[in-house]
């Protein structure tokens, strides 16, 4: 088990740096800014329209990442 919860930990460290460099930059960690997402298998092969971030409601700022956690 000790592996296990070291491999969380570190996961865990991980994300919380992603999110204090997006804070940094008002940027949504779960778009990275962008305000949508693109399904990675048909981002090169189709023409898929984007779909808006959840996180942020597409507005891709980190204040609006925030108040949609804090709800949530």
């Amino acid at each position: 088990m000790g592996l296990l919860n070291a491999y969380n930990e570190w996961k865990d460290s991980r994300y919380q740096q992603h999110v204090s460099l997006m804070k940094e930059q008002n940027k949504c960690p779960d778009c990275f800014g962008r305000g949508y997402h693109i399904f990675p298998a048909t981002e090169f092969v189709f023409n898929v329209a984007p779909y808006d971030c959840n996180g942020c409601n597409g507005t891709g700022a980190f204040t609006d990442w925030t108040n949609h956690n804090e709800t949530n």
